[in-house]
């Protein structure tokens, strides 16, 4: 990557410029420069910190996530303020959604419809699974169809993960992800250490050693330590991005504007720019999530090749969304409530997490205070998503008959599933969406918005591989 001083590019114009760099935005690029010749500006508000330094440091980035956001709910959220963006932090799980998530509303009578199905979205599933050398198991088509075969063979699942599988074919999974199975050219295979956050081997696909020749490109410039503050536009069209760098305001055109910060930047800079107003920073939510441990009777755990193995379709989809949330179980291969005690049986044990969808409230959203500033204001999960955690532990027992257990014990609530979501949703009707189903913004029409603040509706699942899937159809589209 060439170093750039961001104060030169006063005054510049670009073919395309790029706010954010994780996920939404570096795939959008990625794509982009196959299509389209020009030259593509993307604005970091963070620094880059290669994995060497985040791993000796501790951290993610030097600037945390808190200090560029106020709540006066505790509830904490979650994200990376460096090149890389959320590519830096996540565990690597990559599932996709479920086909019946794009279409709730139709479907079950709650929530939201997507302006696009599970169809539209495949081939770009496939584009970045291979782009990442996802790990998968190929009997998932029992659910989700598919196009191109997973690069990767699945992890190895534990005993108990073995198990369900064989008497659930149809719903349970060994779990999708970027922790390489067998080393990839870029990076090692998975140590199965478990600080996947800060992967100690570098064994998950990162901008740091996945996407850099990109962000090296001579097509491509790099604004580092850049903050946007504002768009400027007129009519129907944005003509420049305005960003802050070592406390000066900068000025660039453009032609072709990307929005890919997050769920709670991206419209705290729309509102800057006086380009809010309907559903512009409503709905922000994330899917709730639970911490269960199973205490097994002779059987034991742990002997897995990745920190989750095991994913558990049993409690996702049916009638009943129509009145409570989607269950996703996650089948986990860390000790993350210890080993037992009992002496022979400290390995017989089963961490699970269930993670529940909850839904888009306009109660829960981003504005901006005097100064500008992105505040956040979270009342709480919707009833919808409480309801169904409590369903899904309730049907526990039900779902787990093929296995040994002895007891099933709640251990605690999940603060966060740090996936902030639904800030700029997409549709069809500009009064209840803010995006089309191509991505632009429907009044703005050269202003794309890329990210999980584009969810319409929350899966269960995790979101990267659905937000780096949809930025590669977007720039497809451009």
């Amino acid at each position: 990557m060439r170093p750039i001083d961001p104060a030169t590019l006063a005054g510049e114009h670009f073919d395309t410029v790029v706010v954010g760099s994780g996920f939404g935005a570096a795939f959008f690029v990625h794509k982009l420069l196959e299509r389209r010749p020009g030259r593509i500006l993307i604005v970091e508000w963070g620094r880059h910190h290669p994995h060497d330094w985040q791993v000796a440091h501790g951290t993610n980035s030097a600037l945390p996530a808190d200090r560029t956001y106020r709540s006066d709910n505790p509830k904490p959220w979650h994200y990376t303020v460096a090149l890389g963006g959320g590519t830096n932090c996540w565990f690597g799980q990559a599932p996709r959604f479920h086909p019946s998530d794009f279409k709730l509303r139709s479907r079950y009578g709650v929530g939201n419809d997507w302006p696009i199905d599970y169809a539209d979205l495949e081939p770009y599933y496939g584009e970045a699974e291979a782009i990442m050398a996802i790990s998968g198991d190929p009997d998932m088509t029992a659910i989700f169809p598919r196009s191109t075969p997973y690069p990767q063979p699945p992890h190895h699942l534990t005993t108990p993960d073995r198990i369900m599988k064989k008497a659930q074919p149809e719903a349970h999974f060994a779990m999708p992800t970027a922790r390489a199975r067998v080393a990839p050219e870029q990076r090692p295979a998975c140590c199965a250490s478990f600080p996947c956050q800060r992967c100690p081997a570098d064994a998950k696909f990162t901008a740091n050693n996945g996407l850099m020749p990109m962000f090296g490109d001579e097509r491509v410039t790099v604004a580092l330590r850049s903050k946007a503050l504002r768009y400027e536009g007129a009519g129907n069209s944005v003509s420049a991005l305005v960003f802050e760098h070592a406390g000066k305001p900068c000025r660039v055109t453009g032609d072709l504007f990307v929005l890919g910060a997050n769920a709670i930047q991206s419209p705290a800079i729309l509102q800057r720019s006086s380009m809010g107003g309907g559903l512009t920073g409503k709905g922000l939510h994330e899917s709730l999530g639970t911490h269960v441990e199973v205490l097994l009777d002779g059987m034991n755990g742990f002997d897995g090749s990745t920190i989750t193995t095991g994913i558990n379709f049993g409690l996702y989809d049916g009638d009943h969304r129509g009145e409570h949330g989607a269950a996703l179980v996650y089948f986990d291969n860390r000790w993350t409530h210890g080993l037992r005690a009992e002496k022979g049986r400290w390995r017989q044990s089963l961490p699970l997490m269930i993670v529940t969808e909850d839904l888009l409230e306009d109660r829960n959203h981003v504005t901006v205070d005097g100064r500008g500033e992105a505040v956040v204001s979270f009342v709480a999960p919707s009833d919808y998503a409480e309801r169904g955690q409590a369903e899904a532990f309730a049907k526990l027992p039900r779902l787990l008959e093929p296995l040994p257990v002895e007891d099933i014990v709640f251990r605690s609530r999940r603060p966060t599933e740090s996936h902030l979501q639904g800030t700029l949703r997409m549709g069809e009707d500009p009064a209840t969406s803010v995006i089309d189903a191509k991505m632009i913004h429907h009044r703005w029409r050269n202003l794309v918005v890329v990210g999980s603040s584009a969810f319409a509706t929350c899966s269960c699942a995790n979101p990267s591989l659905t937000v780096a899937a949809l930025s590669l159809r977007a720039a497809a589209m451009v």
